[in-house]
Protein backbone atom coordinates (compact mmCIF):
# COMPACT_ATOMS: atom_id res chain seq x y z
CA UNK A 1 0.00 0.00 0.00
CA UNK A 2 0.77 3.69 -1.10
CA UNK A 3 -0.01 6.38 1.26
CA UNK A 4 0.07 10.19 1.87
CA UNK A 5 -0.60 11.82 5.23
CA UNK A 6 -1.22 15.54 5.00
CA UNK A 7 -0.26 17.29 7.83
CA UNK A 8 2.41 13.68 8.86
CA UNK A 9 4.49 16.03 10.75
CA UNK A 10 2.16 17.13 13.45
CA UNK A 11 0.40 15.71 16.36
CA UNK A 12 -2.23 13.34 15.19
CA UNK A 13 -0.20 12.30 11.67
CA UNK A 14 2.74 11.44 13.65
CA UNK A 15 1.41 8.67 15.27
CA UNK A 16 -0.82 8.14 12.32
CA UNK A 17 2.55 7.64 10.72
CA UNK A 18 3.72 5.16 12.90
CA UNK A 19 0.83 2.89 12.84
CA UNK A 20 1.19 2.75 8.95
CA UNK A 21 4.85 2.16 8.70
CA UNK A 22 3.93 -1.15 11.35
CA UNK A 23 1.24 -2.03 8.30
CA UNK A 24 3.92 -2.27 5.66
CA UNK A 25 3.05 0.87 4.27
CA UNK A 26 4.76 2.97 1.64
CA UNK A 27 4.42 6.37 3.58
CA UNK A 28 4.29 9.74 2.07
CA UNK A 29 4.15 13.48 3.95
CA UNK A 30 3.31 16.47 2.84
CA UNK A 31 3.59 19.14 5.58
CA UNK A 32 4.78 22.97 5.30
CA UNK A 33 6.53 22.36 8.67
CA UNK A 34 3.99 26.31 9.95
CA UNK A 35 2.85 23.49 13.09
CA UNK A 36 4.40 20.04 12.53
CA UNK A 37 7.95 19.43 13.92
CA UNK A 38 10.36 17.99 12.04
CA UNK A 39 11.06 16.18 15.83
CA UNK A 40 8.21 14.14 15.30
CA UNK A 41 9.18 12.34 12.28
CA UNK A 42 12.89 12.02 13.47
CA UNK A 43 12.53 8.66 14.58
CA UNK A 44 11.16 7.21 11.46
CA UNK A 45 12.13 9.71 8.93
CA UNK A 46 14.59 7.01 6.80
CA UNK A 47 11.26 5.48 6.13
CA UNK A 48 9.41 8.11 4.48
CA UNK A 49 9.08 10.23 2.28
CA UNK A 50 8.70 13.89 3.00
CA UNK A 51 7.40 16.34 0.80
CA UNK A 52 7.77 19.98 2.27
CA UNK A 53 4.64 21.89 0.25
CA UNK A 54 2.09 24.57 0.47
CA UNK A 55 -1.47 22.66 0.16
CA UNK A 56 -3.24 26.06 -0.28
CA UNK A 57 -1.75 26.77 -3.55
CA UNK A 58 -0.87 23.84 -6.66
CA UNK A 59 3.00 22.82 -7.14
CA UNK A 60 4.70 19.70 -7.66
CA UNK A 61 3.23 17.77 -4.88
CA UNK A 62 0.17 16.98 -6.94
CA UNK A 63 2.68 14.61 -9.11
CA UNK A 64 3.88 12.37 -5.78
CA UNK A 65 -0.53 10.96 -5.82
CA UNK A 66 0.59 8.96 -8.13
CA UNK A 67 0.07 5.42 -7.61
CA UNK A 68 -1.16 5.91 -4.12
CA UNK A 69 -3.64 4.15 -2.66
CA UNK A 70 -4.91 5.96 0.60
CA UNK A 71 -4.68 9.32 1.59
CA UNK A 72 -5.47 11.04 4.72
CA UNK A 73 -6.00 14.22 4.91
CA UNK A 74 -5.25 15.96 8.70
CA UNK A 75 -3.15 19.15 7.80
CA UNK A 76 -4.69 21.94 8.71
CA UNK A 77 -4.42 25.77 11.09
CA UNK A 78 -5.79 25.06 14.24
CA UNK A 79 -7.00 27.41 17.59
CA UNK A 80 -9.72 29.65 18.04
CA UNK A 81 -7.77 32.80 19.04
CA UNK A 82 -5.54 33.13 15.84
CA UNK A 83 -8.70 32.39 13.39
CA UNK A 84 -10.59 35.14 15.39
CA UNK A 85 -7.69 37.85 14.60
CA UNK A 86 -6.74 36.66 11.08
CA UNK A 87 -8.99 34.50 9.05
CA UNK A 88 -7.77 34.70 5.71
CA UNK A 89 -4.98 31.67 6.60
CA UNK A 90 -7.36 30.09 8.13
CA UNK A 91 -9.83 29.89 4.92
CA UNK A 92 -6.64 29.33 2.75
CA UNK A 93 -5.01 26.34 4.80
CA UNK A 94 -8.14 24.78 5.34
CA UNK A 95 -10.45 25.84 2.72
CA UNK A 96 -8.37 26.07 -0.06
CA UNK A 97 -5.77 23.51 1.11
CA UNK A 98 -8.68 21.14 1.18
CA UNK A 99 -10.43 21.55 -2.08
CA UNK A 100 -6.79 21.45 -4.04
CA UNK A 101 -5.77 17.65 -2.48
CA UNK A 102 -9.57 16.72 -3.16
CA UNK A 103 -8.49 17.67 -6.94
CA UNK A 104 -5.56 16.28 -7.15
CA UNK A 105 -6.76 12.89 -5.23
CA UNK A 106 -9.11 12.58 -7.70
CA UNK A 107 -7.37 12.91 -10.74
CA UNK A 108 -5.39 11.11 -9.47
CA UNK A 109 -7.52 7.84 -8.40
CA UNK A 110 -6.90 7.71 -5.21
CA UNK A 111 -9.27 4.52 -3.29
CA UNK A 112 -9.42 6.40 -0.29
CA UNK A 113 -9.61 10.14 1.29
CA UNK A 114 -9.98 10.02 4.90
CA UNK A 115 -10.44 13.64 6.02
CA UNK A 116 -10.09 14.82 9.91
CA UNK A 117 -12.96 17.24 10.68
CA UNK A 118 -13.47 19.03 14.05
CA UNK A 119 -16.26 18.52 16.43
CA UNK A 120 -16.39 22.26 17.14
CA UNK A 121 -18.48 22.49 13.79
CA UNK A 122 -21.20 22.00 17.02
CA UNK A 123 -20.95 25.01 18.22
CA UNK A 124 -22.97 24.83 21.53
CA UNK A 125 -25.21 21.66 21.08
CA UNK A 126 -29.25 21.15 22.09
CA UNK A 127 -28.28 17.62 23.22
CA UNK A 128 -25.53 15.09 25.19
CA UNK A 129 -24.21 12.44 23.85
CA UNK A 130 -24.22 14.53 20.51
CA UNK A 131 -24.98 12.76 17.08
CA UNK A 132 -23.45 13.38 13.86
CA UNK A 133 -27.14 14.60 12.81
CA UNK A 134 -26.90 17.67 15.53
CA UNK A 135 -27.38 20.97 14.40
CA UNK A 136 -24.09 22.48 12.83
CA UNK A 137 -23.29 25.75 14.45
CA UNK A 138 -19.24 26.85 14.13
CA UNK A 139 -19.00 29.64 16.69
CA UNK A 140 -15.43 30.92 15.16
CA UNK A 141 -13.17 31.18 11.77
CA UNK A 142 -11.50 27.83 12.89
CA UNK A 143 -14.75 25.97 13.07
CA UNK A 144 -16.06 27.24 10.06
CA UNK A 145 -13.15 26.53 7.84
CA UNK A 146 -13.45 23.18 8.89
CA UNK A 147 -16.40 22.47 8.59
CA UNK A 148 -16.56 24.02 5.10
CA UNK A 149 -13.75 21.77 4.40
CA UNK A 150 -15.82 18.84 5.42
CA UNK A 151 -18.39 20.40 3.11
CA UNK A 152 -16.60 20.16 0.46
CA UNK A 153 -15.22 16.44 0.96
CA UNK A 154 -18.80 15.52 0.94
CA UNK A 155 -19.56 17.37 -2.09
CA UNK A 156 -16.83 15.04 -3.99
CA UNK A 157 -18.01 11.82 -2.76
CA UNK A 158 -21.29 12.95 -4.48
CA UNK A 159 -20.58 14.79 -7.52
CA UNK A 160 -17.10 12.86 -8.50
CA UNK A 161 -17.80 9.76 -6.97
CA UNK A 162 -14.43 9.96 -4.83
CA UNK A 163 -14.30 7.57 -1.85
CA UNK A 164 -14.19 9.95 1.12
CA UNK A 165 -15.08 9.45 4.62
CA UNK A 166 -14.76 12.40 7.54
CA UNK A 167 -13.90 12.00 10.68
CA UNK A 168 -15.19 14.57 13.67
CA UNK A 169 -12.48 14.45 16.31
CA UNK A 170 -13.58 15.43 19.97
CA UNK A 171 -11.17 16.65 22.24
CA UNK A 172 -7.73 14.55 21.28
CA UNK A 173 -4.73 14.74 23.41
CA UNK A 174 -1.27 12.43 23.85
CA UNK A 175 2.61 12.22 23.29
CA UNK A 176 3.58 14.94 20.39
CA UNK A 177 0.60 17.39 20.59
CA UNK A 178 1.17 20.97 19.84
CA UNK A 179 3.87 23.07 22.28
CA UNK A 180 3.58 26.33 20.36
CA UNK A 181 1.03 28.87 19.04
CA UNK A 182 -1.61 30.70 20.90
CA UNK A 183 -3.50 29.92 23.87
CA UNK A 184 -5.37 26.67 23.11
CA UNK A 185 -5.56 23.26 23.94
CA UNK A 186 -6.16 22.44 27.73
CA UNK A 187 -3.45 19.56 27.79
CA UNK A 188 -0.51 21.50 26.73
CA UNK A 189 -1.33 24.91 28.45
CA UNK A 190 -1.43 22.40 31.74
CA UNK A 191 1.85 20.32 31.11
CA UNK A 192 3.78 23.55 30.75
CA UNK A 193 2.32 24.95 33.80
CA UNK A 194 3.41 21.98 35.51
CA UNK A 195 6.62 21.52 34.11
CA UNK A 196 7.38 25.59 35.28
CA UNK A 197 5.96 24.63 38.72
CA UNK A 198 2.91 26.80 38.02
CA UNK A 199 -0.65 26.38 38.70
CA UNK A 200 -3.02 25.37 35.83
CA UNK A 201 -5.40 28.40 34.99
CA UNK A 202 -8.66 26.80 34.76
CA UNK A 203 -11.37 28.28 33.12
CA UNK A 204 -14.47 29.00 34.76
CA UNK A 205 -14.96 26.45 37.61
CA UNK A 206 -13.94 23.65 36.18
CA UNK A 207 -16.98 21.89 35.85
CA UNK A 208 -17.18 21.76 32.19
CA UNK A 209 -16.38 18.49 30.47
CA UNK A 210 -14.80 17.16 27.59
CA UNK A 211 -14.72 14.27 25.72
CA UNK A 212 -11.03 13.44 25.89
CA UNK A 213 -9.87 11.26 23.28
CA UNK A 214 -6.28 9.65 22.96
CA UNK A 215 -4.55 10.04 20.10
CA UNK A 216 -4.02 6.54 19.34
CA UNK A 217 -7.60 5.92 19.95
CA UNK A 218 -7.92 8.28 16.87
CA UNK A 219 -5.28 6.63 14.36
CA UNK A 220 -7.30 3.30 15.11
CA UNK A 221 -10.52 5.31 14.05
CA UNK A 222 -8.40 6.89 11.07
CA UNK A 223 -7.59 3.20 9.79
CA UNK A 224 -11.15 1.56 10.33
CA UNK A 225 -12.49 4.14 7.52
CA UNK A 226 -9.39 3.64 5.53
CA UNK A 227 -10.29 -0.36 5.44
CA UNK A 228 -13.71 -0.08 5.48
CA UNK A 229 -16.06 0.48 2.33
CA UNK A 230 -17.84 3.18 3.17
CA UNK A 231 -17.85 6.69 1.29
CA UNK A 232 -19.68 10.07 1.65
CA UNK A 233 -19.93 9.17 5.78
CA UNK A 234 -19.51 11.05 8.77
CA UNK A 235 -18.30 10.07 11.97
CA UNK A 236 -17.53 10.89 15.45
CA UNK A 237 -15.04 9.76 16.87
CA UNK A 238 -14.85 10.18 20.62
CA UNK A 239 -13.62 8.80 24.01
CA UNK A 240 -17.46 7.10 25.27
CA UNK A 241 -17.30 8.98 28.24
CA UNK A 242 -17.12 13.01 29.47
CA UNK A 243 -14.50 14.20 31.88
CA UNK A 244 -14.06 17.38 34.08
CA UNK A 245 -11.45 19.89 33.84
CA UNK A 246 -11.27 19.66 37.95
CA UNK A 247 -10.76 15.54 37.22
CA UNK A 248 -7.99 15.87 34.67
CA UNK A 249 -6.65 18.43 37.72
CA UNK A 250 -6.36 15.70 40.07
CA UNK A 251 -5.20 13.55 37.45
CA UNK A 252 -2.20 15.38 36.74
CA UNK A 253 -1.54 17.04 40.15
CA UNK A 254 -0.73 20.46 41.41
CA UNK A 255 -2.53 23.77 42.24
CA UNK A 256 -5.19 25.59 40.06
CA UNK A 257 -6.78 29.70 39.33
CA UNK A 258 -9.41 30.20 38.18
CA UNK A 259 -9.64 32.42 34.83
CA UNK A 260 -13.08 33.80 33.49
CA UNK A 261 -15.31 31.62 31.26
CA UNK A 262 -15.00 32.30 27.35
CA UNK A 263 -17.75 33.07 25.29
CA UNK A 264 -18.89 30.72 22.57
CA UNK A 265 -17.16 27.31 24.33
CA UNK A 266 -19.80 24.55 24.96
CA UNK A 267 -20.15 23.73 29.26
CA UNK A 268 -19.71 19.65 27.85
CA UNK A 269 -18.28 17.98 24.36
CA UNK A 270 -19.83 14.31 24.38
CA UNK A 271 -19.58 12.39 21.12
CA UNK A 272 -22.14 9.96 20.17
CA UNK A 273 -19.86 7.12 18.81
CA UNK A 274 -22.54 4.85 18.20
CA UNK A 275 -22.89 5.33 14.57
CA UNK A 276 -18.93 4.19 14.14
CA UNK A 277 -19.10 1.58 16.69
CA UNK A 278 -22.14 0.46 14.56
CA UNK A 279 -20.66 0.61 10.91
CA UNK A 280 -16.89 0.38 11.28
CA UNK A 281 -16.59 -1.76 14.02
CA UNK A 282 -14.39 0.47 16.19
CA UNK A 283 -13.99 1.56 19.58
CA UNK A 284 -11.99 3.34 21.99
CA UNK A 285 -10.06 1.31 24.26
CA UNK A 286 -8.04 4.10 26.62
CA UNK A 287 -9.22 5.67 29.71
CA UNK A 288 -8.03 9.09 30.72
CA UNK A 289 -6.10 7.76 33.49
CA UNK A 290 -4.47 5.61 30.97
CA UNK A 291 -4.05 8.62 28.71
CA UNK A 292 -2.63 10.89 31.36
CA UNK A 293 0.10 8.51 32.66
CA UNK A 294 1.34 8.13 29.26
CA UNK A 295 1.52 11.66 28.42
CA UNK A 296 3.54 12.18 31.89
CA UNK A 297 6.20 9.69 31.43
CA UNK A 298 6.61 12.09 28.00
CA UNK A 299 5.78 15.26 29.77
CA UNK A 300 9.85 16.86 28.69
CA UNK A 301 8.04 17.04 25.06
CA UNK A 302 6.48 20.07 26.60
CA UNK A 303 9.60 21.55 28.10
CA UNK A 304 10.41 24.29 25.28
CA UNK A 305 5.98 25.28 24.97
CA UNK A 306 5.73 28.93 26.35
CA UNK A 307 4.10 29.18 30.06
CA UNK A 308 0.32 31.00 30.17
CA UNK A 309 -0.25 33.20 32.98
CA UNK A 310 -3.37 34.57 33.47
CA UNK A 311 -2.62 38.06 32.63
CA UNK A 312 -1.10 36.33 29.46
CA UNK A 313 -4.21 34.68 28.98
CA UNK A 314 -5.83 37.89 29.36
CA UNK A 315 -3.90 39.76 26.55
CA UNK A 316 -3.83 37.05 23.96
CA UNK A 317 -7.81 35.94 24.26
CA UNK A 318 -8.86 39.81 24.85
CA UNK A 319 -10.10 39.73 20.87
CA UNK A 320 -11.89 36.23 21.45
CA UNK A 321 -14.03 38.03 24.22
CA UNK A 322 -14.19 41.37 22.30
CA UNK A 323 -16.25 39.29 19.24
CA UNK A 324 -17.88 36.62 20.42
CA UNK A 325 -18.57 38.19 23.44
CA UNK A 326 -21.24 39.93 21.45
CA UNK A 327 -22.50 36.88 19.71
CA UNK A 328 -23.74 35.44 22.70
Amino acid sequence: MRTVVTGGAGFIGSHLIDALLKMGHEVIVFDNFSTGRHENLEHFKDCIKIIDCDLSSSGDWVGNLKGVDWLFHLAALADIVPSIKQPEPYFKANVMGTFNVLQASAAAGISRFVYAASSSCYGIPDTFPTSESADIRPQYPYALTKRVGEELVMHWARVYKLPTISMRFFNVYGTRSRTSGTYGAVFGVFLAQKLAGQPYTVVGEGTQTRDFTYVTDVVGALLAAASSDRAGSIYNVGSGQTVSVNRLVELLGGEKIHIPKRPAEPDCTFADISKIKHELGWSPVITIEEGVLEVLKNIDYWRKAPVWTPDTIAEETYEWFKYLATNE
